[in-house]
């Protein structure tokens, strides 16, 4: 056991639930499984942890004179496109070192038209969008079909569905109106990329940043109209093949997109890349997720880092020692150190 404290803090699901939320309204949020082993691990790993909760008990915390080393965050936060950044900008507002990343790139990660045109002007490619926040926005989408829509700042697959694929203008004005109206924010309009679906993990901050690997996500049984939805993502167990990319070359394209998109959106500690092949089979950003999820054997990030070689314990001393040697606080020597993966190897290079 070393000295240093780590305060945890995090929305748990079957709180929100016992408040009266609805069980998609609540998808982003962690179960109590979830934080259990982030608990769990974080002590084994040889700190003191204290559960703070969500963001309100945080601020109970901070106003009591309460402090820690570092505090640990998985929160996502419940309303608004800067939901993620609110942890955030109140533990640097108390000048509390915190892992993951800072509040803006929350900000502009979580509002994936933000996201996309930071990509695009970096040069990395990207489907060409539109934004529609009210109905009087749809006539000025000129994309050519098929087109794909979704919320623009939800994550878990929310407000994705069998209709979210768009073939025609009158299928387009009936599911935009529909979600404008269900999720009370715009609609990101993008042209449908038809090609394989990827997600590449990503360790480190800045110069650091390394590729951990890459996962294919087939939707079973296979159908080119497959959509990688909410109700498919909580059926994942039957309805989704997650495979390693073997394939060197695809491998390589993909993963240094998703570095330069990492690096390009500032990204802290870990994340995830959403990458989708487009119609000549070139690798194209779709979203990027600076808090990915943590359930050791269910979230995209954990089973990368299985597929990689990489324990769970070493996942969660990774972002705790970036998140440490970035606040200039002596990271505790470790005597299990993880072995880099081929993959980390490759792109480390790129």
């Amino acid at each position: 056991m070393n000295d240093l404290s780590i305060g945890l803090v995090y929305d748990l699901r079957s709180e929100y639930l016992a408040e009266g939320y609805t069980e998609e309204q609540v998808a982003e949020f962690d179960s109590d499984e979830t934080i259990d082993a982030i608990e769990n691990t974080i002590r084994a790993l040889g700190y003191r942890v204290v559960r703070i909760g969500n963001a309100r008990k945080l601020c109970a915390w901070l106003v009591a004179g309460e402090r820690w080393d570092l505090v640990f965050t998985v929160a996502e936060g419940m309303r608004g496109r800067s939901r993620e950044s609110q942890v955030p900008a109140i533990l640097e507002l108390y000048g509390v070192p915190y892992t993951f990343s800072d509040p803006l790139t929350c900000a502009a990660t979580l509002d994936k038209a933000v996201a996309k045109r930071l990509v695009r002007e970096a040069g990395l490619n990207t489907p060409d969008f539109r934004v529609v926040r009210s109905a009087g926005d749809l006539a000025r989408v000129d994309l050519a079909f098929p087109l794909f829509v979704k919320p623009i700042a939800e994550g878990t697959g929310k407000g994705i569905d069998n209709d979210s694929r768009i073939e025609s203008r009158e299928q387009l004005e009936r599911v935009c109106t529909a979600l404008l109206a269900r999720s009370s924010q715009p609609v990101l309009v993008e042209k449908y990329l038809p090609g394989r679906e990827f997600t590449t993990a990503v360790l480190g901050a800045d110069g650091k940043a390394r590729v951990l690997g890459t996962m294919e996500i087939e939707i079973l049984p296979r159908d080119a109209n497959a959509i990688y939805s909410y109700e498919t993502k909580e059926r994942c167990e039957t309805q989704v093949r997650y495979s390693p990319l073997r394939e060197i070359d695809l491998r390589r394209e993909v993963e240094a997109l998703a570095l330069a998109c990492y690096r390009t959106l500032e990204c802290r500690d870990a994340g995830r890349v959403d990458i989708r092949l487009d119609a000549e089979g070139r690798p194209a950003f779709i979203e990027i997720n600076p808090l990915a999820g943590l359930h050791p054997s269910h979230s995209d990030l954990p089973m990368i880092a299985a597929q990689e070689g990489m324990r769970y314990d070493r996942l969660i001393d990774n972002v705790i020692r970036s998140a440490l040697e970035r606040a200039r606080i002596a990271v505790p020597e470790s005597g299990n150190e993880t072995q880099s993966s081929p993959s980390t190897d490759t792109l480390q290079l790129a």
